[in-house]
């Protein structure tokens, strides 16, 4: 718990945006434009507030933002910061009310800054949580889906002045297959305001000082980088990871459908893992991870993969052959690991007829359907 509320200053925005990537296992899109923005805003004159969650008021209304769509179209069509407060003003004329405060759903890639940007535009501060942790792909793999919290109203811009507004929804997978079917109508990308939350939920059901943990872990990177130390290390130490396959990237095979983007990387091993050949499978995320044909790791597990040099996160629509890569996992919020937990979040979530699999000893795999 730190103070109730402190600036983000200018240098934690280049660490979050290493440390967000990091987290976002592939997905939440390259957080390295929205980083651009907001180093413009600062220079402007911009200051965001970084707010502790525990001191939100339980009726405080919290905005839940997000950049909805296939990481691919992301870094062809630029977001920017009146494109991401859109939502959240539609979703205050649509209540009636204002909000006192704007969160991510994920502080995984560059879903972390989009509650920044929204900040910089509004004044609002930004609370340090989220709700997945890391980056998923759909909106019933949060925190607040599987605390059963309500999904509905959900509001949705592009860039050619389309709006629109979910006022109900019949459940979290039927939010999800509604508000995909329309971002990909825009273009695969689209700023969304989520369910709005109170002060009391976040509270409850959010995944807490992420944000803090994101920068922190985006300084230990760079830290070890300027030190001439193996970054990948730095990681693995700062987020309690383990590291699984060292290797180069020997086949891509990828596609954005369906407002995601999908496929598998084929990795070499090198080093200590010559010999041996490492697959992973994504959906926006990677999610699932196989050692010569055996699975070895899966969501919820948070499985990254790094730039073996520099430590920076590759996401699953910078993969590229010869990349040289090291595939780490770090541990997934306990939340996601609960038997419903595993029901939203799980591989079988992700079309994987498998059971959840850890490499971390001190978590019992939960929720194993057979």
């Amino acid at each position: 718990m730190g103070e109730p509320m402190r600036p983000i200053e200018r240098g934690d925005l280049e660490p979050l945006a290493t440390g967000a990537w990091i987290l976002g296992t592939g997905g939440g899109g390259s957080p390295y434009l929205s980083y651009l923005n907001m180093r413009k805003l600062y220079a402007d004159g911009s200051q965001v507030n970084l707010m502790d969650p525990a001191d939100l008021a339980d009726d405080a209304l919290v905005a839940v933002v997000s950049n909805m769509g296939a990481p691919l179209v992301g870094q062809e069509r630029l977001s920017d910061p009146t494109f991401a407060a859109k939502p959240v003003r539609m979703m205050e004329d649509y209540l009636g009310r204002r909000f006192s405060a704007v969160m991510s759903v994920e502080i995984g890639g560059g879903n972390a800054f989009q509650p920044l940007l929204v900040a910089a535009m509004t004044g609002l501060p930004v609370i340090d949580a989220d709700a997945m942790g890391r980056a998923f792909p759909e909106a019933q793999m949060t925190s607040f889906a599987i605390a059963d919290l309500p999904m509905f109203p959900l509001t949705l811009a592009d860039i050619r002045d389309n709006e629109v507004i979910v006022a109900r929804a019949a459940s979290w997978k039927w939010m999800e297959r509604i508000s995909r079917k329309v971002c990909t109508e825009v273009g695969s990308i689209a700023a969304t305001c989520k369910a709005p939350r109170s002060g009391a939920e976040v509270k409850a059901h959010g995944i807490l000082y992420t944000t803090t943990q994101a920068i922190a872990l985006g300084r230990e990177v760079r830290r070890a980088r300027q030190a001439h130390e193996d970054p990948v290390a730095a990681t693995l130490t700062a987020a309690k990871g383990k590291l699984l396959f060292r290797g180069k990237i020997a086949d891509v095979q990828r596609r954005a459908t369906e407002g995601f983007l999908r496929g598998t990387a084929r990795i070499e091993g090198i080093d200590d893992d010559r010999s041996a050949r490492f697959e992973v499978a994504f959906q926006n995320e990677y999610a699932v991870g196989w050692r010569d044909g055996r699975v070895v790791v899966t969501t919820p597990d948070l499985i990254c993969v790094l730039d073996s040099v520099s430590g920076e996160a590759i996401g699953t629509e910078s993969l590229r052959y010869g990349q040289r890569v090291s595939v780490i996992a770090l541990p997934a919020p306990a939340i996601l690991r609960t038997p419903k937990g595993i029901a939203h979040v799980g591989p079988r979530a992700f079309g994987h007829d498998t059971d959840y699999m850890t490499v971390f000893d001190d978590v019992v795999p939960m929720g194993q359907q057979r």
